[in-house]
């Protein structure tokens, strides 16, 4: 890149800081599966189904039919499939109403003076929620519906984006040393999906959530450490 070019990274970083939510407002997040005008529409009960279907999902959803489904939550086909058109698209709009409203957390937990390494530790230790519930019959069984993984993907490439900006501010600031930002934050976004592998997860002392964390912990103290 010559003198007379500059990325968006650039210019923001040659500002003065405004907050943090200043430098991170032009990363979009992913497209949603189920759009904020059907969101918004949605009725108690529907809001209630979905909450019933992510409860019953857990347990692992592979075999489970529509009437199987209906039964369990004791509502009709009908009402049902006035969520979605098959089960493959429950499991998405369920997967992705427990990513936004984690990812929502997650940013509303950064306020607008923190440093940038305690905003990482912070958006990635709230972010990192999405695993604590998650079971092994439910992560073996994503495993069975590419669209959850791609969905899942895009998720994890905004948090990976996030953090990169983050960390690209930690290095201009001079709380950590010239690193390869990119590598260390595909690192760090990582974690809480990589530890919510059904591989993965039987083989944990802990929770993948408590696993991810002390992770992240570990990576940041590294990172610090680096300029003392």
């Amino acid at each position: 890149m010559d003198g007379s070019q500059k990325t968006m990274k650039d210019t923001l970083l040659e500002q003065r800081p405004v907050s943090i939510d200043f430098y991170l407002k032009d990363i979009r997040p992913p497209k949603m599966v189920l759009s904020k005008q059907k969101e918004t529409e949605l009725t108690e009960r529907q809001r209630n189904l979905l909450s019933g279907l992510g409860k019953l999902f857990n347990k692992g959803f592979a075999s489970l039919t529509m009437a199987e489904i209906a039964k369990n939550l004791n509502c009709s086909l009908r009402t049902l499939y006035s969520l979605a058109p098959s089960k493959e698209q429950l499991v998405l709009i369920v997967i992705e109403r427990n990513l936004w409203a984690r990812g929502r957390t997650a940013m509303s937990a950064i306020s607008p003076n923190m440093q940038p390494l305690k905003a990482i530790r912070t958006y990635l230790q709230a972010a990192n929620v999405a695993a604590a519930k998650t079971t092994e019959a439910f992560a073996q069984d994503l495993q069975t519906v590419p669209a959850a993984q791609k969905l899942i993907e895009d998720h994890n490439s905004y948090l990976i984006s996030i953090t990169h900006r983050l960390l690209d501010i930690a290095v201009e600031k001079g709380e950590i040393g010239n690193v390869d930002t990119a590598a260390i934050a595909r690192l760090m976004a990582g974690i809480g999906r990589d530890f919510s592998r059904p591989e993965v997860i039987g083989s944990l002392r802990s929770s993948p959530k408590e696993a991810a964390d002390e992770a992240l912990d570990v990576i940041l103290a590294g990172l610090t450490s680096q300029t003392g």
